[in-house]
């Protein structure tokens, strides 16, 4: 099969990391790459061939960047769903599509068409804005308390496990769930191209900072037995063949401590927890979600080996320029890879990079991140 260069024109809605870690398949592929992002020199822009300066849910600019690609996706959910929708029907093709995008905007419709389509996940319940503790107290206490929209990065959720709680819950239109305690969470990255082949990736053990309520470091392969891995990557392929559309979807699960499997939520992007198949797997994320946008044969997903994959985020009581310090330490370490993310402003909590450690060895591989990472920092210049 003969294919004219360049391959295609690619188009990113959202210029962040995620876009930004796409671009050497891009660069391999000989694709060029397109962002839309209303930051002027986003982290992504800074390596695309060109970058449009525009709102993500603005009408003229999702249909500049549809005139100057090929294909389009996506390296967030908080993007104009309707609008590329109708760009969608009117030819312009897009990976994942935008219904399944507006799907899963909302998280308690995410919910609503896992239990339509007998998919295991947590139970919940729809959460009015005048409900009462009593009502809480009924569905069963701990429980979580989600914003059906808005909520990323450990904003919009809330535990309640008292009338305390409850007093300082979500005034916005949410929902509960069950509270998964003593159990595991896990994630699967799955890539689905549009002739329905689908690779899944090894699930990953998350271990989340309880403080920002976001991913602290992640363990590949996951520690769990060989049937725990089959059935949470047949669990993820079944959940992203329910949504009907190619694509990379990052696939976040519950393991309870009787064992069973339940679906948290779904990412239609690359997603955190497959940051580590850069340098630990046979073919990255990022590189499967470009053969997906493009339709190709998608990439083995092996593991060369066990990985910590680790969010650097900015520390407390800083903000302004970013500063990173032990940098030594990274550079002495030849099985460790610093990600930084192109973010020209540092603030507490914000994920400004990764770090990946590799080896042969998992308990190893833990033991050398663990006791590097408190020697790495990044901070803003100026004290708060």
């Amino acid at each position: 099969m003969a294919s004219t260069l360049p391959l295609a024109r690619l188009g990113i809605v959202g210029g962040g990391q995620l876009a930004r870690m796409m671009a050497p398949a891009c660069s391999a592929h000989q694709v060029q790459l397109t962002i839309l992002d209303p930051e002027p020199d986003s982290p992504a822009g800074q390596f695309a061939h060109a970058q449009i300066e525009g709102a993500l849910h603005d009408s003229e600019s999702l249909a500049a960047l549809c005139r100057v690609s090929d294909v389009v996706t996506f390296d967030l959910e908080d993007i104009g769903a309707d609008i590329l929708m109708t760009l969608a029907d009117q030819g312009m093709t897009m990976v994942p599509s935008p219904e399944v995008v507006k799907l899963i905007q909302n998280k308690q419709v995410q919910k609503q068409h896992y239990q339509a389509h007998g998919i295991a996940t947590a139970p919940f319940m729809p959460l009015a804005l005048d409900a009462t503790f009593e009502t809480v107290e009924a569905f069963g206490l701990p429980c979580v308390q989600k914003a059906c929209v808005g909520g990323y990065d450990g904003r919009g959720v809330h535990i309640i496990r008292n009338r305390t709680d409850w007093d300082r819950r979500l005034m916005t239109e949410s929902f509960i769930e069950a509270f998964v305690s003593g159990g595991m969470e896990l994630a699967v990255m799955v890539a689905r191209n549009a002739h329905g082949e689908m690779a899944a990736y090894d699930p990953v053990e998350m271990v989340v900072d309880p403080d920002l309520n976001l991913l602290d470091y992640l363990l590949a392969p996951a520690r769990v037995p060989a049937e725990t891995v089959e059935a949470a990557q047949a669990l993820a392929k079944a959940t992203v063949a329910s949504f009907n559309s190619p694509g990379l979807y990052g696939v976040e699960l519950f393991l309870t401590a009787e064992g069973d499997l339940w679906v948290n939520e779904v990412a239609p992007r690359a997603h955190n927890s497959g940051h580590h198949t850069i340098e630990a797997c046979v073919t990255s994320q990022f590189e499967n979600q470009l053969r997906a946008c493009l339709n190709l044969p998608l990439g083995d997903t092996a593991l060369r080996g066990a990985a910590v994959m680790m969010n650097l985020v900015g520390e407390p009581d800083y903000e302004g320029p970013p500063v990173i310090e032990g940098l030594d330490v990274l550079l002495a370490d030849a099985d460790c890879h610093l990600h930084l993310y192109g973010k020209s402003l540092c603030r507490p909590g914000r994920k400004m990079g990764h770090i990946t450690w590799v080896g042969s060895d998992r308990e190893a591989v833990i033991a050398r991140a663990l006791a590097q990472r408190d020697r790495i920092k990044i901070r803003g210049a100026e004290s708060l």
